[in-house]
């Protein structure tokens, strides 16, 4: 089986990671000094948010040379060392690659916007179009998606914010362009992309305007239906299913064997049309539905459930909890930690890939920093908005608060910084380090080790199919792993009420939490703990 199908993966944000020269931003020297760290909790594929050159109005989603390292965090030096370095420690790295859009400071865009017979006119989506648009689109935060630019009297296309010209890519010398960016990391031996918001990547030949729609904030379920408009010709146009394709078949020259996880929203048969017919087109594509998860052992039996009826080998689901862009979904939980641990051996232990956001295994809490005086450019649009009208609503309207530093140790900044730390770490105790929880058997950072342990080293759970089973109380989801005749069984109780649980014959304990104790063939389970135990198929 491929490796990407049983790998993990962890989030690094590198902006709040760790800082080693004082400058408050987290750098690449400060994430070697981690690995080790990172190696022992388990991790087997380390995916980083962007750290090439760019003016960082987006944080590094804007870039301005996809081939430099941005002095903020390192040098080119740097990066090779840290390819070396995660290697070694028979870990894998991935890129976050934003292959729809530049920054405006990118030397292709000032170049097409500098005339419109530049040579680089047609790497970007020009139109006519002044006081009137040439279309109706909206981008993705809700505003116009037309740029007007007085120097050709035209205006730029930006699916996203609009200092973030999007790409042509019904222009050859952009696709040629951007597979020699590929191959550049490529010949560096990292081990796969992510695709930053590549449904946007085509947009309608005939720039026709998009439906109207009575819905205007999107919904967990909805993405592509918001600010009033069905994002017909935006958004997720069969040429970028196709594109999925062709990105794939480029890659797949390479001796490691990279991989593509895409970040893309719509139906189930959208995002399997990025899969591919054939599993063709991206390896994995993230899927958010356990993002916005309703804690109860219904709703994770039915997620479980649909996966393997639309997503059945060679498919492969994803469960994810959180990132850069998405509220920590540890204040979904009220700060339980109890909670936080069902959640995350529901994650670990389903068939799927499970993407951990850094600090999710300390529990690191959402921030509650102000839109009024927030860095995110989303957070500067939406300054008037008050918080909790936000959360009322359930928009997040300012991404610093699932970013800030991570909570290493007990002394000033976390052990983050020794400068002044580029967002506020804000409160935190002791017990919300890395560095005590390592040293309480019952955190929560030590309960994650033991689940990408216990992944790293079990087939069935990397490999074997997944069936439901009834369970003897509505709050305890309760599911198997099968390969050949090897069998685990996982219990989860998501409720506040005891359980007990009859344990097949035979059966040996491999893990439990919260107090899960097996009695005389019972399975004894308090409320939020979990038991996993392995078996055989009887003949």
């Amino acid at each position: 089986m491929e490796w990407w199908k049983q790998t993990s993966i962890y989030q690094i944000y590198p902006w709040s990671f760790q800082d080693s020269n004082g400058d408050g931003i987290g750098d690449l020297q400060g994430i070697l000094g981690r690995l080790d760290q990172i190696q022992n909790l388990g991790v087997e594929t380390i995916w980083f948010s962007p750290f090439y050159k760019s003016p960082g109005e987006d944080f590094g989603y804007d870039i301005s040379d996809y081939t430099s390292i941005d002095p903020r965090f390192g040098t080119m030096d740097d990066c090779d060392k840290l390819i070396r370095e995660i290697h070694k420690r028979k870990m894998r790295i991935v890129l976050d690659m934003v292959m729809n859009h530049t920054s405006d400071k990118h030397p292709w865009f000032l170049e097409s916007k500098s005339s419109k017979e530049n040579p680089k006119r047609d790497f970007y989506i020009w139109r006519k179009g002044t006081k009137k648009t040439p279309n109706n689109w909206i981008s993705m935060v809700g505003t116009s998606g037309w740029n007007y630019d007085k120097t050709t009297d035209e205006s730029y296309y930006s699916n996203f914010l609009s200092f973030q010209p999007d790409l042509n890519y019904r222009n050859p010398k952009v696709k040629k362009a951007m597979f020699g960016v590929l191959d550049f990391w490529l010949r560096k031996g990292v081990d796969g992309f992510r695709l930053d918001i590549f449904n946007s990547i085509y947009k309608d030949e005939s720039f026709r305007d998009n439906p109207s729609s009575l819905r205007y904030f999107p919904t967990p379920d909805n993405h592509d239906e918001a600010f009033f408009q069905k994002k017909q010709y935006n958004l997720n146009l069969p040429e970028s299913f196709q594109f999925a394709k062709e990105v794939r078949k480029h890659i797949s020259k390479y001796k490691q064997k990279p991989f593509l996880i895409g970040e893309v929203s719509g139906s189930d048969k959208v995002l399997k049309s990025f899969l591919g017919e054939k599993a063709d087109g991206l390896n994995l594509v993230f899927q958010f539905e356990l993002i916005h998860f309703d804690y109860h052992a219904k709703f994770f039996k039915e997620l479980l459930e649909k996966n393997e009826r639309v997503f059945p080998a060679p498919y492969t689901p994803t469960y994810v909890l959180g990132n850069h862009d998405q509220r920590r979904y540890i204040d979904r939980l009220g700060g339980d930690i109890r909670k936080a641990k069902v959640l995350s051996a529901f994650q670990f232990l389903a068939r799927g890939i499970p993407v951990v956001y850094y600090g999710e295994e300390i529990a690191r809490k959402e921030g509650r920093i102000s839109s009024f005086i927030g860095k995110d450019p989303i957070a500067k649009m939406n300054r008037l908005v008050p918080l909790f009208l936000s959360n009322f609503l359930g928009i997040y309207i300012n991404r610093d608060n699932c970013r800030l530093p991570m909570l290493w140790e007990m002394s000033p900044n976390a052990g983050f910084s020794k400068g002044s730390p580029w967002l506020p770490v804000g409160k935190f105790q002791e017990e919300d380090t890395v560095l005590h929880q390592k040293t309480n058997k019952d955190s929560l950072w030590n309960h994650y080790k033991a689940l990408f342990h216990l992944r790293k080293g079990s087939v069935v759970l990397k490999e074997g199919s997944v069936r439901t089973k009834s369970s003897t109380h509505p709050d305890v989801l309760c599911f198997e792993r099968i390969l050949g005749d090897k069998v685990v069984i996982v219990y989860l109780n998501f409720g506040e009420k005891d359980s007990k649980e009859v344990i097949p014959k035979g059966s040996k304990m491999l893990y439990q939490f919260g107090g899960a104790k097996e009695l005389g063939g019972f399975l004894q389970l308090g409320s939020h703990s979990g038991a996993v135990f392995e078996t055989k198929l009887k003949k």
